[in-house]
């Protein structure tokens, strides 16, 4: 049976102890006493001041269940969280910045989904043409080279005219003022993390870019910029017009040079030599600050390489309106849109400095 409380809602500690609640799933008084290091009584008095708020307990205060709705909830910490992230940037020396895929799905771009998977919005099916799944892999691209590139050709042309989301110039200026800088992994094959002013030499692209093309032929390791490509598509079948990119070496059809679905042709050369920069770069800035942003957890490359850095010892910032764990009290988590939370911590990190 749970004590009349001794402590009110108003106590300092009252919000943690509900974090740590929720998270776990377990009103349970030695999860208190030890996560929050604190005493018997007061333990109790913190799970009685639950009851009625995210707690159900019996009528003599015994027996607390959680509430199935408090555990999707606003995020009660979430003033405290802001001010929080807003300190890690002000006193953090380096910086891994994560870019997911919800960055460039908010602009309507395509999205990749998870480790050679892709959604693909500006490519709906035509009713005479393949389907996505049979030609968004190396097979489908030998089988049908000119609803492929008709695909690839729409996605390139996207990426080139839409502007990156705003969210990267305001962390473009954080990452300047850092004093050893910041490192960019992203998921996204569209370029824009350069786009928004990155430099590429501190940019890993763990799949690949849109913006390269290789032999599907594999002849050689050697990748070609896009630049000169000028795709043109017909609207009404979405087939490539005109003549296919061809290797200018064996004359096999190209491929962009991004990891496709049941990909074993993908050339990782370029992605292989940026992810050297980046371990040479944690050698020299060790335990950097961590912000994730718009990682869902299909985004299975990205959530790996920030996970690790956590275990290690780096603060982690975690920013995704579907995919975050408000309840975590190992990170900060935000379940907010993208450009609605940088905002928010920028506020706090002005009013700081």
């Amino acid at each position: 049976m749970l004590p009349q409380p001794c402590a009110t809602r108003a106590d300092d500690l009252y919000l943690q102890a509900c974090q740590f609640v929720l998270f776990h799933h377990q009103a349970s008084v030695s999860l208190l006493q030890r996560r929050l290091r604190i005493g018997y009584g007061r333990a109790m008095a913190l799970l009685a001041a639950m009851c009625g708020d995210i707690l159900e307990c019996d009528a003599d205060g015994g027996n607390p269940r959680i509430l199935p709705a408090a555990l999707h909830g606003p995020d009660r910490l979430l003033p405290h969280k802001l001010a929080q992230a807003a300190t890690c940037l002000s006193e953090a020396p380096s910086m891994v910045l994560a870019v997911g895929a919800g960055m460039g799905a908010v602009l309507g771009l395509p999205e990749r989904t998870g480790d050679g998977e892709a959604a693909h919005p500006l490519a709906a099916r035509h009713a005479n043409g393949p389907d996505l799944a049979c030609i968004a892999s190396p097979e489908g691209l030998q089988q049908h080279p000119a609803s492929a590139w008709g695909l690839y050709g729409q996605w390139l042309q996207a990426c080139r005219a839409t502007p990156p989301h705003a969210g990267l110039a305001l962390l473009l200026g954080w990452a300047r003022r850092l004093p050893q800088g910041c490192f960019v992994v992203t998921g996204n094959v569209d370029g824009h993390v350069q786009k928004a002013g990155f430099p590429a030499a501190r940019v890993y692209e763990c799949h690949g870019s849109l913006h390269r093309l290789q032999c599907s032929a594999h002849c050689e390791d050697r990748l070609w910029p896009t630049a000169w490509l000028r795709p043109q598509v017909d609207a009404s079948t979405g087939q490539w017009l005109g003549d296919l990119p061809r290797c200018p070496h064996c004359d096999a059809l190209m491929r962009p040079n991004i990891r496709l679905q049941d990909d074993w042709h993908w050339n990782a050369a370029r992605s292989q030599r940026q992810h050297e920069l980046l371990e040479v770069w944690l050698d020299s800035a060790p335990q950097p600050l961590v912000l994730e942003v718009g990682a869902g957890r299909d985004d299975t490359a990205l959530r790996r390489l920030t996970q690790r850095l956590h275990r290690r010892g780096s603060r982690l910032i975690r920013i995704h309106p579907h995919d975050a764990d408000i309840h975590n009290p190992d990170t900060i988590e935000f379940a907010l849109g993208i450009r609605e939370a940088l905002q928010q911590i920028g506020q706090h990190l002005h009013g700081s400095q």
